[in-house]
């Protein structure tokens, strides 16, 4: 039986997390996934619009659990070079003013190379009093890739439609099981879809992983997936928000980095995003009590997954999520806990080896009359 370890999940999460793959753009964490799953996998395709989706088939075959998690990241994107040679761009997904100036990126030019650049703005010192205290916009940013001209950026491929992500490592914190790193949102959700794909053992039902594109500009993968699939229940596995920092009061810190999974109840504001279906989140609680594994219960007041999307597919999916604790969401230094990630595969394995497919159709609609 396939063992979950935290350097297995380390060493994976790193490929995952140094590729490059914003919204639209995912190939080369596609082709990780790809090479992970496919030995582990009975089926394994492309949609058409680049989802992955792999199949492990049910001893019964009878009933459909998806598990998804999303390859994309938040990114820029090229939309002007001006004649210095500076690059315009505009974000892709919740990227946030706050996080840009002053960061390394990464540009795929045309060619597939990959360029780095910085981002700059005006000077401080050159600002007016009051420019100083606001964070400047993206307008006002760009990237500079040492080139003199526009001549110079287009000589390396690179031009208005290409695209760039922030440029970081996964590095270990304080010789502890902390890691930090870009695109942990959500490369550590598609991580421990792999890693529970793998651990599967014994399972009723057919399991389909699906590695989702374009979840932080809509959810579009996942719905299409989900469309394709036509699921009788499914997991999403995604971050969450571990705002256990300082200064932030204990009754707001929604999970706490290195407490375990969490296993959503809401999301999104005002509960608008994904009301899990009780009877699945039930089940993944009642599974991770019975084997012991550490997990959180969470309401999210913002935010949601690619759950959301899928449950409303057709008649509409039972659906839920497990979640992973991580500190500084949409940040180039997004943290998490590797046992909280072990653990979350885990769970996954365990809760797709263990749902029959008696239960499965005890989700489906009931006629009254």
């Amino acid at each position: 039986m396939y063992e979950i370890t935290k350097e297995g999940v380390f060493q994976l999460l790193k490929r995952l997390t140094e590729a490059v793959g914003p919204s639209g753009f995912e190939d080369s964490v596609r082709e990780v996934v790809i090479e992970e799953l496919k030995p582990y996998a009975d089926s394994l395709w492309i949609d058409s619009l680049g989802n992955v989706i792999a199949v492990k088939r049910g001893s019964r075959g009878s009933g459909r659990l998806m598990l998804a998690g999303h390859m994309d990241e938040i990114g820029l994107i090229v939309s002007f070079v001006d004649q210095r040679g500076f690059i315009r761009f505009q974000p892709i997904g919740g990227v946030s003013e706050r996080v840009l100036l002053g960061q390394r990126v990464l540009i795929k030019a045309r060619d597939g190379r990959i360029v780095r650049g910085v981002i700059g703005s005006k000077p401080p010192h050159i600002m007016k009093p009051e420019e100083l205290k606001q964070v400047p916009e993206i307008k006002d940013m760009y990237i500079d890739i040492g080139a003199s001209s526009r001549e110079e950026v287009e000589k390396l491929g690179i031009g208005v439609g290409c695209v760039a992500v922030f440029e970081r490592d996964l590095a270990v914190l304080g010789g502890s099981d902390v890691v930090t790193g870009k695109a942990i949102d959500d490369r550590v959700g598609v991580a421990t879809m792999i890693e529970g794909f793998k651990a599967i053992d014994g399972n009723e039902v057919e399991v389909y992983a699906v590695a989702t594109v374009q979840e932080e500009v809509g959810l579009k993968g996942a719905r299409v997936a989900a469309y394709s699939i036509t699921p009788d229940v499914a997991v999403a596995l995604d971050v969450t928000i571990a705002s256990d920092v300082a200064g932030v009061p204990e009754q707001e810190w929604v999970t706490q980095l290195g407490k375990g999974p969490a296993i959503k109840v809401v999301d999104g504001r005002a509960a608008t995003g994904l009301i899990a279906h009780p009877a699945v989140r039930d089940k993944l609680i009642e599974i991770a009590r019975q084997y012991g594994i550490p997990h959180q219960v969470e309401v999210a007041p913002g935010g949601t997954t690619d759950a959301s999307a899928i449950a409303l597919n057709k008649e509409g999916v039972p659906a839920a999520t497990v979640s992973i604790p991580s500190r500084y969401i949409h940040s180039p230094v997004e943290v998490v806990n590797l046992v909280d990630v072990v653990n979350a595969a885990r769970l996954t394995a365990l809760f797709s080896s263990k749902v029959t497919s008696e239960w499965v159709a005890s989700l489906a609609r009931r006629v009254v009359k």
